[in-house]
């Protein structure tokens, strides 16, 4: 990457992992910056490891060029994570003239459903029917907005009428403005579960570095609620992310886990050159039969890897040291700074 060098420093924006994405960028001995709201300065400023903080009134404000001029000429790589692509568009993304550790092509795709949908079904992965209209749903289906919304705004629909009654509601709150904004999934059952992963563009390898099922509200509190009180409730089921939960599988499934993985990388390889470079999640369910479905990706780093800091039962089974996902991506920046081979890992 033209204009890159050894002295450069870690960026993020100040919310959904900055904390880990930063303190692993110092443990591997970059400087780190912090692209923070007003709001939460006097949160980040409790953090040492933190070099500087870049305050701003809005995350938006990434686009403006004295802000992006400023980046480029501190040396500095930006790590994407769900607030990133939640602020911006995949124009906007796709535009700054900041290097952006991974591939930035491949958030159109996460964005975007049908291009999401079109990913997942060309790497073979088992994944939902996908249904074309609300006069198509004739069993339980799950709604979702376009774009990494953290579960806001999901719910579930059988028929016409109860998908026209949860968009009338979303309107209503104004979380979209019409029914286009909406994707229509077949629901799929089972344990939630959410792989991370991390490809290295250097070594060409595959990484596992840990598992973790969300916590949802409060489609999970309502599972609190003995049914009678349920009934006499009505109460309508939300999936807004409030928390992650660690997990370990049985090792058996692991194979599978590890085919996953590989065939993902090398569906997006032929579909969005340069690939899927760093880390990305797989998420889906895990059936009665024990067989995984997969109902969505993430192309970046996910919340759920914030259980491990210090690393999780599975990247310690490759690294002798604490590896948490945002220590691995400094690491992989380093190793590709030393091979002079920043053209592979940034975009």
């Amino acid at each position: 990457m033209a204009g890159i060098g050894r002295d450069l420093s870690i960026a993020t924006l100040g919310s959904h992992c900055s904390l880990q994405v930063l303190k692993g960028a110092k443990d591997e001995g970059f400087k780190t910056l912090l692209l923070c709201e007003k709001k939460r300065v006097e949160l980040y400023k409790r953090f040492k490891f933190i070099d500087e903080i870049f305050v701003v009134n809005s995350f938006s404000e990434l686009l403006d060029n004295s802000c992006q001029e400023r980046l480029v000429q501190s040396n500095t790589i930006i790590i994407p994570h769900g607030t990133f692509i939640a602020y911006l568009s995949s124009e906007q993304i796709e535009q700054l003239s900041i290097p952006v550790f991974g591939n930035k092509w491949i958030f159109r795709w996460e964005a975007d459903r049908e291009l999401k949908q079109k990913l997942m079904e060309a790497a073979g992965l088992v994944v939902p029917r996908s249904i074309g209209s609300k006069n198509e749903i004739h069993g339980l289906s799950i709604v979702k907005l376009h774009g990494a919304a953290g579960g806001r705004g999901y719910f579930l629909a059988w028929d016409k009428k109860s998908f026209d009654d949860g968009v009338e509601k979303l309107i209503k709150h104004k979380a979209i403005k019409s029914e286009n904004e909406l994707y229509i999934q077949e629901y799929a059952s089972g344990v939630p579960v959410y792989l991370q992963f991390f490809f290295s563009a250097i070594s060409k390898e595959i990484e596992l570095l840990g598992i973790d099922r969300r916590y949802e509200s409060d489609v999970d509190g309502i599972g609190r609620i003995p049914a009678r009180e349920q009934l006499a409730l009505q109460q309508e089921p939300s999936y807004n992310v409030v928390g992650n939960i660690p997990l370990v599988l049985r090792e058996s499934l692991l194979p599978e886990v590890f085919s996953m993985g590989e065939k993902f990388t090398k569906a997006a390889a032929s579909l969005v050159p340069p690939g899927m470079t760093g880390p990305f999640c797989i998420e889906g369910v895990y059936d009665s039969q024990g067989s995984f479905i997969t109902f969505e990706f993430s192309a970046r780093i996910v919340a759920g890897t914030n259980l491990y800091p210090e690393g999780s039962p599975y990247s310690c089974l490759i690294f002798d040291e604490p590896m948490s996902m945002g220590r691995r991506i400094a690491r992989e920046i380093k190793i590709a700074c030393e091979q002079n081979a920043l053209d592979k890992v940034l975009t």
